[in-house]
């Protein structure tokens, strides 16, 4: 599944290991798609489907992807695998498992190597995936760095000041 305009070419990747992943990263593409952002949205297997993984990374910055999200639980070799084979930034966000409710996804995620990056976020924080893909490109993207300062913003002014 890709969303994107036909004009525009999608800036992230959004991957997931399984479709049972989907309800988890769905989060990612919502934001994503509030601020504007194309991206398409993928299934890709680091277990079952290898081949098929190291040609989508392999190709992935020749397409124009500018960051990959990748989603997996259990052993979670997505978002590592993704980081091992291209040069683009790579968020991992550990999806919640029914063994050890996402633990085991958070530690293989966020024990890769030295020089295999992956920025890992919290167990099923898709949402916060898609806020750190759209800071990194908007360092390229004045509108963006906008959109997300008015944003933060309209946060902190949602804030209570004081608690009576």
């Amino acid at each position: 599944m890709t969303k994107t305009k036909k004009e525009t070419l999608p800036s992230v990747g959004v991957l997931m290991g399984s479709r049972t992943d989907l309800e988890t990263m769905n989060e990612c593409a919502k934001l994503l798609e509030e601020l504007g952002i194309p991206y398409e949205m993928k299934v890709l297997s680091a277990h079952r489907a290898p081949e098929a993984l190291v040609e989508y990374a392999k190709g992935a910055a020749g397409r124009g992807l500018k960051v990959l999200v990748g989603g997996a639980g259990g052993a979670a070799a997505l978002p590592g695998m993704l980081a091992s084979l291209t040069t683009l930034p790579v968020i991992g966000v550990p999806i919640e498992s029914r063994a050890l409710k996402g633990l085991d996804s958070l530690l293989s995620i966020a024990q890769m190597p030295s020089g295999v990056p992956v920025a890992t976020v919290a167990i099923g924080g898709a949402k916060n995936a898609a806020w750190l893909a759209a800071r990194i490109l908007a360092l390229q993207d004045a509108g963006l760095a906008g959109k997300l300062k008015a944003l933060r913003d309209k946060a902190a002014q949602a804030v209570p000041e004081d608690v009576q």
